[in-house]
């Protein structure tokens, strides 16, 4: 019984329960007992119609909400000249809510969707520039080789690499430094994409996100293509992302980034000889960025309840008529010391235009559920002369070569 069915005998079954008949006076006693068969019949018909609509949608499609919350306190020595004791969030993991669903379209296709938002749990505000499914948001199809999607989508770096950032499970600031390698986890807008299922432990994949941009198809666009393998203790995956002319959410703010007094030849920053005070030159002089490329490759092996981790990334950047190289590379390992609590640390190694980063980053987790556990991690990094230190682009940077910070959280997923 379809819906349209359910609702016609629902509504002669009200009609039956309200007395309003069709007939004379003289028939209601006789027609009375008629209805009240009729009005338990049509209940017993909706539920039964019920039933089969949720067991056929059930067993055709399903629908999943999901999210992850982090909320923490966060120490750092030097932001700007002082140290600071802030909230934060979205840290360890970034906080988001997202429906996911797919519906079987038979033969082995399936029809398969993704919307998911990321917010700020201390002011409730949505992050990526606000848009309201800013972390992803795609549709697709799906079978037995792969999934072809289209929307907002991650690109390769994060699906085939970012997991070898072993920094950043331990502190979740301890990204790379500026994220000019993509290893924060980034998207690519207006993308179509494929990303394989895995065959005897391989996976690949390629996207193309479009410029939208008229009478120029170059301008705007980017793509990125990644490969992953994986057998028993070892994994190990490459990718290469490129990115024309980033702009907006992913526009270069070198001094915010880095901490760097020049990029591509020019100045970034200003200094009071006075009092120190520096303005960065970013809103008033963007630095456009023609093109952005990284390879980036990582693996990692697993020796009872260790887990080595490293990768290294190579990074081109061209603008202004300059071209610059970033090289990052990192070591580290996770040890699960029980099945609840777990300690990670981390080294990274950067070099660009000259100067150079050395970051040593420690957490630990510590599991109350499956779904919720505590932690507390630190960083600590020194740059070379001329660096204003900034760890993982997410303070204001340090008056002086180094910074550092501790943070004690909590996450939990839904």
């Amino acid at each position: 019984m379809d819906l349209y069915c359910a609702f016609i005998v629902v509504r002669i079954a009200q009609a039956a329960k309200s007395g309003s008949h069709p007939y004379p006076p003289q028939t209601q006693a006789r027609e009375n007992h008629t209805m009240k068969k009729l009005n338990a019949a049509a209940l017993t018909g909706v539920a039964l119609a019920l039933a089969g609509m949720s067991n056929a949608s059930h067993a055709q499609s399903s629908v999943t909400l999901y999210g992850i919350i982090d909320a923490g306190i966060t120490w750092v020595n030097n932001t700007g000249g002082s140290h600071v004791v802030k909230f934060d969030d979205g840290i360890s993991y970034g906080n988001r809510f997202g429906i996911k669903g797919t519906e079987d379209l038979g033969g082995g296709l399936q029809a398969v969707f993704v919307l998911e938002s990321g917010f700020h749990l201390g002011n409730g505000q949505l992050g990526f520039g606000s848009a309201l499914f800013g972390r992803q948001a795609y549709v697709g199809l799906k079978n037995q080789w792969g999934t072809l999607s289209f929307g907002n989508q991650l690109d390769m770096t994060e699906e085939m690499v970012y997991l070898y950032n072993i920094s950043a499970w331990g502190s979740g600031y301890a990204i790379h430094q500026g994220d000019f390698d993509r290893f924060n986890g980034d998207r690519l807008p207006n993308s179509v994409k494929f990303l394989s299922n895995e065959f005897a432990g391989f996976m690949f994949g390629g996207m193309y996100s479009f410029g939208n941009v008229a009478g120029d198809f170059h301008q705007d666009s980017a793509w990125s293509v990644g490969a992953h393998y994986a057998n028993g203790p070892f994994t190990m995956g490459a990718a290469y992302t490129q990115l024309n002319n980033p702009h907006g959410i992913y526009a270069f703010d070198p001094y915010a980034m880095l901490g760097v007094h020049t990029f591509l030849g020019q100045q970034t920053v200003t200094v009071d000889p006075a009092t120190g005070a520096r303005t960065d030159l970013f809103s008033s002089n963007p630095f456009p960025v023609d093109k952005q490329g990284t390879f980036g490759v990582g693996s990692s092996y697993a020796i009872g309840d260790v887990t080595l981790m490293g990768n290294f990334t190579y990074t081109t950047i061209k603008g202004l008529g300059v071209t610059s190289h970033m090289k990052v590379g990192e070591g580290g390992a996770s040890w699960q010391v029980t099945p609840a609590f777990s300690v990670i640390g981390g080294y990274q190694y950067t070099n660009f235009e000259g100067h150079h980063w050395n970051q040593g980053s420690l957490g630990a987790h510590y599991l109350l559920s499956k779904r919720t556990d505590v932690y507390i991690s630190g960083d600590y990094l020194k740059a070379s002369s001329g660096v204003d230190a900034v760890i993982g682009y997410s303070f204001t940077p340090s008056t002086t070569t180094t910074q550092a910070d501790v943070r004690i959280g909590m996450r939990h997923s839904f």
